[in-house]
């Protein structure tokens, strides 16, 4: 029979065995956690790509603009006299011919009398002196008149035909006098206030009496630096841009609201030389206006478009970062590793950025999951949308 303290002490050591297993078993629990936490947080980032397909991209150049009359008429009176009356309603569009102002045609009236009585007066002392050298003629061949006698009615002849000839002269400005009370204008367009009230004595200190301004054609100018000309001019020579030919744009005229005028504009005239107070030159635009939207001096933007940039690589403006060196993307390899790739950007187009340098046909650039990236890293590769375009596979 087994005594009983010694019955307790092998309870004891079984239950201290039992302890032990247990903690060994924790102990290899954790140290395969330990194992695998690393596994875990190794995983390779997700990044979306888009694949770089240079294609010809139409490009739109855009500037702040202003309107201008094509056709700017200062309505001025061409005589002095007294004005009797406005005829047209200020800021309406008058026709050309339509009467804008009368004059008081009274003196000039009597002025175009008297040249036409002056007028005949002298027809009849032409009239005499032709009867007169009729006579002598004759008389003078049979020497029955002197020489005299002929050369006093021959002169006398050609000096009232003359003078015949100065009033009917006369005559004919009287008429242009009185035909210059009748204001009219000599274009279709808008008209301006009128300077002058009715009554006001008009003499050559105050003759401006109003403006009409013709509104179709329109034009349309602003300006271009000498900076930006420079750079399309060394972007053409680098390939970078191919502008139309004979620089025949297609104009858009945007509104103050941003809608786009229904009528397209040509360029018709570049100034020669550049401002020297602004570095700038002028650029004139024509376009029609046969409804009268466009007023003069309305301040619009004039859109560019019939410029290409040819095999243009575009990406969107996520995928750029910059960095103390300048701009760079995230290439991804044909093993799935990324790399820094330094680049050169150009303008804006849409949400994209133009690339100048730094990238070529069929690489891979990430698009979306950039910011953890390192040198070298493995990334798991996803597609990402076109930059320019809708959905599409960048490529796996």
């Amino acid at each position: 029979m087994v005594p009983e303290h010694q019955s307790n002490l092998s309870w004891i050591l079984r239950l201290l065995a039992f302890a032990g297993l247990v903690s060994l078993a924790v102990t290899l629990a954790a140290c395969r956690n330990e194992d695998t936490a690393p596994t875990a947080t190794a995983a390779a980032p997700r990044v979306s790509v888009t694949e770089v397909a240079p294609r010809d991209v139409p490009v739109d150049f855009e500037y702040v603009a202003r309107t201008q009359s094509s056709h700017l008429v200062n309505i001025q009176a061409r005589v002095s006299g007294f004005l009797e009356r406005r005829m047209y309603t200020e800021g309406a569009v008058v026709k050309e011919g339509q009467v804008l102002f009368k004059m008081d045609d009274r003196p000039f009236r009597v002025q175009l009398t008297q040249a036409e009585a002056a007028l005949a007066k002298q027809v009849a002392a032409f009239e005499t002196a032709r009867l007169n050298l009729a006579r002598t003629k004759p008389l003078a061949e049979q020497n029955a008149l002197s020489q005299k006698d002929l050369d006093d009615a021959t002169g006398q002849f050609h000096s009232t035909a003359a003078s015949v000839e100065q009033a009917r002269a006369q005559v004919e400005a009287a008429k242009l006098d009185l035909s210059y009370t009748t204001i009219t204008s000599p274009v279709t367009g808008v008209s301006s206030s009128a300077l002058q009230t009715d009554g006001t004595y008009i003499n050559p200190q105050n003759s401006l009496l109003t403006t009409v301004a013709v509104l179709s054609p329109m034009w349309v100018n602003f300006n271009i630096s000498e900076n930006e000309m420079q750079k399309f001019r060394d972007q053409a020579a680098q390939g970078l841009l191919r502008t139309p030919a004979g620089m025949e744009y297609a104009v858009e005229i945007i509104l103050v609201d941003g809608s786009v005028f229904p009528h397209t504009g040509r360029m018709t005239f570049a100034e020669p030389s550049y401002d020297p107070q602004t570095g700038t030159f002028l650029v004139r635009i024509r376009v029609p206006n046969p409804q009268g939207v466009l007023r003069p001096n309305q301040y619009v933007r004039a859109r560019l478009k019939g410029a290409v940039r040819p095999n243009a690589i575009l990406l969107p403006q996520r995928a750029i970062q910059q960095g103390a060196k300048g701009h760079f993307v995230w290439t991804v390899d044909a093993d799935g590793k990324v790399e820094q790739r330094p680049v050169v950007v150009g303008e804006w187009h849409g949400d994209d950025w133009f690339i100048y340098e730094g990238l070529k046909s069929g690489e891979r650039v990430a698009v979306d999951g950039t910011l953890t990236l390192q040198p070298g890293m493995a990334v798991s590769v996803q597609a990402a949308a076109a930059p320019g375009a809708g959905p599409g596979a960048a490529g796996q």
